[in-house]
């Protein structure tokens, strides 16, 4: 069986301490043995942005390249500042929409093609109006959009949260002028906190074949949970170590109909440093032996 690609979100700023910026990020991810890796392009809670040009691409490109790591398996998160499914708000819908096509430009630029999104919120506003909210602004932004493919992360139903069913990405998908260009980025710890019951992995897919499509799925962020199904509460936990649990993971992971699909850990830190390196051997290896806490 093939080997799943498998990573974590990285840092990427000028005071990584492998490197600034762009090598930094590479160089995080092969000190966690991983094949993948993905990346905010700036701080996630606001809009301050280094320009494209000084993140050192060329050095990424050949790093990444000399670690046999394919940049079609790698992953930009969008910021959280975003909320182009807001129904209520027209300066804070705009916003989104201007601030999601840089966003698409500095993909494109770094020549990543997944970039994924948060649907965002409905405040007071409908649900059904926000659906379309989304709609609308992922319309707008589809020009700017040469390789990049945005894909709409499930989320967990934390207050207004929209996307919390594959029948909302199933509505948005059918809705929008190019659906080519969207796609869904499945959040394990999300999916649970939603009501997904991932002991019944083979359900999910059967609802995945059923609404979306296997392959409108193009990456995953594999996350445990630190609350019992359907709390949505949206807080991951160390792989293993939550209510999801390992085996279950591993079988997401290792699903052969998704093997080819980038997987990225966000799991916490534990007394301030990155877990990844040893989620990732554990995941590898299918043995729940290297300990996080």
């Amino acid at each position: 069986m093939k080997k799943p690609i498998l990573g974590s979100h990285v840092g990427m700023s000028k005071a990584n301490k492998h490197g600034e910026y762009l090598i930094g990020s590479v160089k995080e991810a092969i000190s966690y043995h991983a094949n993948t890796l993905m990346i905010y392009t700036g701080p996630p809670q606001n809009a301050n942005r280094t320009a494209t040009e000084k993140l050192h691409i060329e050095e990424f490109n050949q790093l990444l390249s000399e670690n046999s790591i394919n940049k079609d398996h790698l992953v930009v998160h969008a910021p959280y500042i975003i909320n182009i499914s807001n129904p209520v708000n027209q300066t804070t819908w705009d916003f989104g929409v201007d601030f999601l096509k840089q966003e698409i430009q500095r993909c494109e630029d770094i020549e990543i093609k997944i970039l994924v999104l948060h649907p965002g919120a409905r405040l007071k506003g409908d649900y059904t109006d926000a659906l379309n909210a989304l709609v609308k602004g992922l319309d707008q932004v589809a020009s700017t959009q040469k390789n990049v493919i945005i894909a709409l992360e499930t989320m967990a139903g934390k207050g207004t949260e929209i996307g919390l069913s594959l029948n909302d990405f199933k509505y948005v998908l059918d809705h929008v002028k190019q659906p080519a260009k969207v796609a869904v980025c499945l959040d394990t710890c999300h999916m649970h906190d939603a009501g997904y019951d991932f002991n019944d992995w083979a359900a999910i897919k059967t609802e995945i074949n059923n609404t979306i499509g296997k392959d409108k799925i193009i990456c995953f962020h594999l996350n445990d949970s630190k609350n019992p199904l359907l709390a949505h509460k949206d807080r991951h936990e160390n792989i293993g170590y939550g209510y999801i649990g390992f085996n279950n993971l591993l079988n997401v992971l290792w699903d052969e109909e998704y093997i080819d699909v980038p997987k990225v850990l966000e799991t916490p830190y534990v007394e301030d440093k990155p877990p990844y390196k040893e989620e990732i051997e554990n995941l590898f290896n299918k043995t729940f032996s290297k300990k996080v806490k």
